[in-house]
């Protein structure tokens, strides 16, 4: 890609409503016909290969990308084998054209954010007061700290179209 795509980050505690914050803009924003990215950080290590499959063989003997294609999807599985995890930007470059790529996780990035939090969150301390990149709240209690605009967790529309207001996002017609 020659220039950065629309981007917006969903961000927040463990279990603060983060991924069905971002399952549920995915829904609304591909039904209102854009076409939608995702990117999720993960703090652990993850597989999304099973045990004894072609495509974890290859990596378990020492592939360094490994590429699952078939009629409906492919896949690029990237091994960094010590090396350091790419950058944000890195991995923002390699994803296809879109309308908006939706972040979740990435608390730090300097891209626009809406901090989910949730009653039942890991740790509730806010994340807002001290990024500035935070640009609203959806959250599943009342909150009265906050000079952002604060939206319910679960409205959807409402939270679509700030995002879609705050990136410049044109209407579909």
């Amino acid at each position: 890609m020659t220039t950065k795509p629309r981007i917006f980050g969903i961000s927040g505690w463990k279990n603060s409503g983060k991924t069905g914050l971002a399952v549920r803009l995915v829904e609304e924003f591909t039904r209102r016909g854009y076409r939608i990215s995702t990117i999720k950080h993960a703090h652990h290590d993850f597989d999304i290969d099973k045990v004894g499959a072609d495509s974890y063989r290859h990596r378990q003997a020492g592939a360094h990308e490994v590429t699952i294609v078939s009629g409906t999807r492919y896949a690029i599985m990237h091994e960094l084998r010590g090396a350091p995890e790419p950058t944000f930007d890195e991995i923002l470059a390699r994803i296809a054209p879109c309308d908006l790529v939706l972040i979740e996780g990435y608390k730090r990035e300097p891209i626009p954010k809406i901090e989910a939090r949730r009653l039942d969150a890991a740790n509730r301390e806010p994340l807002a007061p001290t990024d500035p990149h935070i640009v609203a709240i959806a959250a599943d209690h009342p909150i009265a700290d906050s000079a952002l605009p604060i939206f319910d967790l679960d409205d959807t529309n409402a939270i679509a179209d700030f995002i879609a207001a705050t990136v410049a996002l044109a209407p579909r017609k």
